[in-house]
């Protein structure tokens, strides 16, 4: 495989329009392509949620879009209360503090807790949303297990039995989930699929961006560099279909340089590698990954990271990835060859 590798790349500086989108996780911020655009946004996970779009210009059009926007972020904001770990009334407080080993979910947990199956199957196993014990003990809550006591994938391994009355999670008594970024893809696309057709629209959850964009339209991203403020590494342009209708896109970034912390006089971060319970070793600072879902995109850039350069980098050429953008430590750019043609 083919690797183009920017090498110590001086930044490229932008100017950032009032209109841009919130910056995705430290990583992504969007640039706005002209017109009439509706941007809303609300403090939210830890973060900011932001819905972004170019409407017609019709007398009321504008008006009748800021109304949805609003409506939709009312909506992220019920589905949000439902998947944090930091409200004790969540649905997802209540199931991991639940005693036993089957425990009945509502079906917006039931559907991320799915999908966070799913992320583990396209990430060969590295997405594990059962590490939450892990990331408590990353952020210096509770103390690490000793390699003997330490869960294996096995003693991790959990199930959804669907009724014709609801879901129960099937799991060992104790096990805990940390939904997190699998939730925040999540609730983009599905923020996404409830609002109505537009010339373009984003909706960004923290930095996890479901986008669609119409024929004839493009709209162009910034992946920022988390060294220096006001900074892009690439532009992306993403543009609509040729023969009509829409087309929909996830850009997602992850990395290490946000949700950090020191742990008994050591560095600390929130990528948790399932192969050892600690913190990911690795030399990938920061992974953007444009892909066809924000969900699928956060999970993709979440693993590259893990890993690191070496072995991301094989596993990022496949179908389903259509740019991906790599930081190292060293300060090397490093895309994939697919990248090229989104290029801005």
């Amino acid at each position: 495989m083919t690797v183009v590798a920017v090498s110590a790349t001086p930044p490229v500086r932008r100017p950032v329009p009032a209109t841009r989108g919130a910056a995705a996780g430290g990583g992504t911020a969007a640039w706005i392509d002209a017109g009439a655009v509706v941007s809303v946004e609300r403090p939210m996970l830890g973060g900011s949620v932001g819905i972004h779009l170019q409407t017609g210009n019709a007398p009321g059009d504008e008006a009748r879009a800021r109304r949805e926007a609003l409506q939709r972020l009312d909506r992220i904001a019920v589905w949000a209360a439902r998947l944090t770990r930091f409200a004790p009334t969540s649905d997802l407080v209540r199931l991991n503090g639940a005693p036993g080993s089957r425990v009945p979910v509502r079906p917006t947990l039931a559907a991320v807790l799915d999908w966070g199956r799913a992320a583990q199957g396209l990430s060969d196993g590295i997405v594990d949303i059962a590490l939450l014990d892990a990331r408590l003990a990353a952020e210096g809550i509770g103390s690490w297990p000793t390699q003997s006591a330490r869960p294996s994938a096995a003693s991790r391994g959990w199930s959804i039995d669907r009724g014709s009355r609801g879901s129960d999670i099937l799991r060992p008594a104790g096990l805990s989930f940390d939904l997190d970024g699998v939730a925040k893809g999540w609730l983009a696309d599905r923020a996404l699929s409830r609002l109505a057709a537009h010339r373009w629209v984003a909706v960004d959850v923290d930095g996890d961006i479901a986008i669609r964009v119409e024929r004839d339209r493009r709209v162009r991203f910034g992946v920022a560099d988390p060294r220096t403020s006001g900074c892009v590494l690439v532009e992306l342009e993403l543009a609509g279909p040729e023969a009509g209708g829409q087309r929909a896109f996830g850009l997602a970034t992850s990395g290490t340089t946000i949700h950090r912390w020191t742990v008994d006089d050591q560095p600390s971060h929130h990528l948790i590698d399932p192969r050892t319970g600690r913190p990911a070793r690795t030399d990938v600072i920061q992974a953007t990954v444009l892909a066809g879902s924000a969900r699928e995109a956060e999970a993709i850039a979440k693993s590259a990271v893990i890993l690191g350069s070496e072995a991301s980098l094989e596993r990022l050429d496949r179908a389903g990835v259509y740019a991906a953008v790599l930081l190292t430590e060293g300060g090397d750019v490093l895309l994939t060859p697919s990248t090229a043609r989104w290029l801005g």
